[in-house]
């Protein structure tokens, strides 16, 4: 028998999320059956996504969701062999028994020197996030401008840097000067600290003076407000977060940018990376392509001990984290 620790969403988040709506719970796993494995975690993923989707695919009770790089321990699986490793959505836990229907092998020609975080990282969800918003959804041209916000984030750094690849102009807005001065090293060609600029509409002008072809938006709120306004005619919008209302309990209002989307003729459409699973394997090889190639850096915000998952989680949504946010188990 082995013993799997596991965090439970005790409660649905009311706000901000607490400590107290999370329960960290001990349970015994059976040995798998046949066609099953056993999981040990080895990284946790921790993502804003995590608060909207608790609501709508969780309930109280729930293992909190998640998606983790785990080691096999035990197989009963031929797919699956003892010692290779896998991306599951196995939530927040330290080991897992499943039938191996949802996982994912980690590509057989990983590179050695590369750290398998990355799978949960940039050579992961939030690199294909990037990509897709970029290519699927923008269809960001050589020449054009870029805005992304929450540009220090996981998917934010893997934007500015692949539209840099491209050809563009990038712009990026953070919360702090740390963020920011990372922003410059990846290359951005302007970079600003949202919290301590005057005006973000008098910044926006600044850093582009013309407009904008393209914004990638994972803020949302008054900051979208404002960006929109800035656009060029015939802009597009991809719609990846929203993580300034995640923690509201009364839903933010207005202003509602309706006439300034008709006068620019302005496209907004609003993604999951999901929608394109079927090219996972090629982009995937695109990107760490590009990461061998040094064009890709992929930062990494990591925190140590299971304990510690909600603090993590409690952290990225506060902005703590530089890159992606990861978990070692």
């Amino acid at each position: 028998m082995v013993q799997a620790k596991t965090w439970i969403l005790t409660k649905h988040f009311d706000g901000f999320p607490k400590d107290s709506d999370f329960e960290l719970k001990v349970e015994e796993l059976s040995a798998p059956k046949d066609g099953e494995v056993l999981l040990e975690a080895v990284f946790l993923s921790v993502d804003p996504y995590m608060r909207p989707f608790s609501r709508v695919r969780m309930n109280e009770g729930d293992v909190m969701i998640g998606t983790q790089v785990a080691k096999v321990i035990q197989s009963n699986n031929p797919a699956f062999p003892v010692g290779s490793h896998v991306v599951g959505r196995c939530g927040w836990r330290t080991h897992t028994v499943c039938d191996g229907t949802d996982l994912i092998p980690v590509m057989p020609d990983w590179p050695q020197d590369v750290s398998l975080s990355l799978a949960l990282g940039g050579i992961g969800m939030p690199g294909l996030t990037a990509l897709y918003g970029i290519e699927e959804v923008l269809g960001l041209q050589k020449g054009e401008t870029l805005l992304v916000n929450a540009a220090a984030g996981a998917v934010g750094s893997m934007v500015g840097q692949i539209a840099k690849i491209k050809g563009c102009k990038v712009v990026g807005s953070a919360g702090s000067d740390a963020k920011v001065a990372f922003l410059k090293d990846l290359g951005f060609d302007e970079a600003f600290n949202y919290k301590t600029v005057g005006s973000l509409e008098e910044a926006l002008k600044k850093a582009s003076p013309e407009g904008y072809d393209c914004f990638f938006e994972n803020v949302g709120g008054p900051f979208s407000s404002v960006a929109i306004q800035q656009m060029k005619n015939f802009g597009r919008i991809a719609v990846c977060g929203a993580i300034s209302t995640y923690n509201d309990t009364t839903p933010q209002t207005g202003p509602y940018p309706h006439l300034t989307m008709i006068f620019k003729q302005l496209k907004m459409e609003g993604f999951m990376q999901s929608r394109w699973e079927h090219k996972h394997p090629e982009s995937l090889k695109r990107l760490i392509g590009w990461l061998k190639e040094g064009k890709l850096q992929c930062r990494e915000h990591i925190t140590k001990g299971f304990e510690k998952m909600p603090a993590a989680f409690m952290g990225i949504l506060q902005g703590e984290n530089i890159g992606k946010a990861v978990h070692k188990s």
